[in-house]
C-alpha cells in the first residue's frame, strides 16, 4: 500500500536553505557593484588626493540586499491561490483617496507661500517644475506608451528658444513662451518621424540618442549657444509689464502698489507663476483624454496592430503624442531659464530625462494623482530629507548626521535606483495602477490593476 507523501521539515528546511543561498548570492552580486562606488571615496590629502575606505557604508548596502532579497523570496513563496484580498486593492483605495487628497494638495499648493519660508517657496517650484515635466511626459508614455528616453531635449529646446529670443531681440518671457513651445513642438514633431516605425526599446535607444544629439548641439554650436558657457543676462518675467526690480520707481511692482521691494516678491510670483502652467498642463491633457485623440493614444498603448485595424491614422496619433508632450516641456524650460537667469547645456543632461521618467513610472503610467505624488516624495521628500538631517546634526551636534545630509545629494540617483527596483517589486505598475476609462455607458467605474496588465484596460 503506498503511503501518500506529505512534506515535512526538510522541505521547509530546503526552502530555507535556497532562499539563504539567493539572498547571499545577491548579497555577492552587490558587494562587487558597490564596493568601488559607495565603499571607496578620494578626499584631498597633503601629498594630493587620498583614497579612503569605508567599510561600514558598504556594509550597509550589502545587508539592505540581502534582507530585501529575502523579502522578495518570502512574498513569492506564499500561495497565490490562498492571496485573493478580500479587501479591496491599494490602486482603488488610491483613486478614492484621490477625490479628498486631490483638492487637499491644490489647498497646500497655494497657500504654501504664505508661510514665508524662502526655502519652502524655492523646493515647491522645483517640485511643480518637476510636476509639470512629468505630466507632458505622461502624455507620451503614460497615454501613448511611447517610451521617450530623450524627454530632456525639448526641455532644452524650450530654455534655449526663450532665452535667444528674449537677449537677442529683446521679447518679453509671455511672447516668447508660446513661441518656446512651439519650437519644443516642432522638436518633438522632428524626433516622431524617424520614430514611427520603431517600438520598444529601439525606440528608448533613439530617444535617448535624440537627447544626447541636442546637447551636443547645444555645447559645439558655439556661435549661437554660447557652448559650454551658456546664456547669462536671461530677462525675468514681469506683471502686467511691472517689473520686480529692486529699485522701487515706477513701473515696478512696488513702486505700482507703493510697498518696500524685496526678493522674496518675485520668488512668491515665480512659485505661482509655475503654479499655473502645471494646473495647465493637468487640465489639457485631463481634456484630452476625453476626446477622439485621447482615446486614440490610449488604444496604440494598448495593441498597436488592433489600433491599426480600427482605422485609426497611427502617424498622426504618435506625432501629436510628441508634438504635444514636448510642448509643455518646452513650457518648463522656458520658466527654467527666467527663474534661474542663465542656462548651460550641464543642464540639460540624461540624469533629468531618468528622473522625470522615473516619476511617470513611479506614479503609474496614465495616473496624472500619482505623478504628482511621486515628484512630491522623490524630489521634494529627498530634499525634505536632507534638511531634517541637517537640523539633527545641528541640534544633537552630530558630525554623523550632518555628514549624511551632505552626501546624501551624491546618492541621489542610487536612492532613485533602489525606490524603481522596490516599486517594480511591490507595485510593478506604479503608485496608482488603476485607471478610469475616459468614456462609459452608465457608471464611471475604475478599471482594475490585472485588466491593465493584460492589455484589457
Amino acid at each position: 500500500m503506498s503511503r501518500k507523501y506529505e512534506p515535512g521539515p526538510v522541505t521547509a528546511k530546503h526552502a530555507c536553505m535556497t532562499a539563504l543561498r539567493d539572498a547571499s548570492l545577491s548579497a555577492l552580486v552587490a558587494l562587487g557593484l558597490f564596493a568601488p562606488l559607495v565603499g571607496l571615496v578620494t578626499t584631498s590629502g597633503e601629498h594630493g588626493l587620498i583614497l579612503e575606505l569605508r567599510p561600514i557604508a558598504t556594509a550597509v548596502v550589502v545587508g539592505l540586499v540581502f534582507l530585501g532579497r529575502l523579502i522578495v523570496l518570502s512574498r513569492r513563496g506564499r500561495s497565490r491561490a490562498a492571496a485573493a484580498p478580500a479587501k479591496p486593492p491599494l490602486a482603488e483605495k488610491v483613486s478614492k483617496a484621490g477625490k479628498y487628497l486631490t483638492p487637499l494638495l491644490l489647498v497646500a499648493a497655494v497657500a504654501l507661500p504664505f508661510t514665508g519660508s524662502r526655502y519652502y517657496i524655492d523646493l515647491g517650484t522645483l517640485v511643480l517644475t518637476y510636476i509639470m515635466l512629468g505630466w507632458g511626459l505622461n502624455i507620451v508614455v503614460g497615454l501613448a506608451g511611447l517610451l521617450d528616453l530623450g524627454y530632456v531635449a525639448f526641455y532644452a529646446v524650450g530654455a534655449y528658444s526663450f532665452a535667444l529670443l528674449a537677449t537677442n531681440f529683446g521679447l518679453g518671457f509671455w511672447t516668447c513662451l508660446p513661441l518656446a513651445g512651439i519650437f519644443a513642438a516642432f522638436a518633438g514633431v522632428m524626433l516622431g518621424f524617424p520614430v514611427l516605425r520603431l517600438r520598444g526599446d529601439y525606440l528608448a535607444i533613439v530617444t535617448l540618442a535624440f537627447g544626447e544629439i541636442i546637447r551636443i548641439v547645444l555645447i559645439n554650436w558655439v556661435s549661437l549657444t554660447s557652448g559650454p558657457n551658456g546664456i547669462t543676462g536671461i530677462p525675468r518675467p514681469t506683471l502686467f509689464g511691472l517689473t520686480f526690480s529692486m529699485d522701487g520707481g515706477p513701473g515696478t511692482i512696488a513702486g505700482f502698489f507703493n510697498v518696500e521691494p524685496a526678493v522674496i516678491q518675485r520668488i512668491i510670483f515665480l512659485y505661482y507663476l509655475i503654479l499655473g502652467l502645471a494646473l495647465l498642463t493637468n487640465w489639457v491633457s485631463l481634456r484630452l483624454r476625453q476626446i477622439p485623440l485621447g482615446r486614440a493614444w490610449e488604444a496604440l498603448r494598448e495593441d498597436e496592430v488592433a489600433c491599426r485595424s480600427l482605422g485609426i491614422n497611427v502617424r498622426n496619433t504618435k506625432l501629436t503624442a510628441f508634438g504635444i508632450g514636448a510642448m509643455f516641456g518646452g513650457f518648463a524650460g522656458a520658466f527654467f531659464a527666467t527663474r534661474q537667469a542663465f542656462i548651460s547645456p550641464e543642464s540639460f543632461t540624461f540624469i533629468e530625462s531618468a528622473t522625470v521618467l522615473a516619476i511617470v513610472v513611479l506614479g503609474g503610467l496614465g495616473s496624472q494623482l500619482g505623478v504628482a505624488l511621486a515628484a512630491i516624495v522623490m524630489v521634494g521628500g529627498l530634499e525634505t530629507l536632507r534638511d531634517f538631517l541637517s537640523f539633527l546634526g545641528d541640534q544633537m551636534d552630530s558630525p554623523l548626521f550632518s555628514g549624511i545630509a551632505s552626501e546624501l545629494p551624491l546618492y541621489r540617483m542610487l536612492i532613485f535606483g533602489l525606490a524603481l527596483v522596490v516599486m517594480m517589486v511591490l507595485r510593478p505598475r506604479g503608485l496608482v495602477s488603476g485607471r478610469t476609462p475616459s468614456v462609459a455607458l452608465h457608471k464611471v467605474k475604475d478599471i482594475a490593476p490585472g485588466m491593465v496588465a493584460q492589455g484589457r484596460g
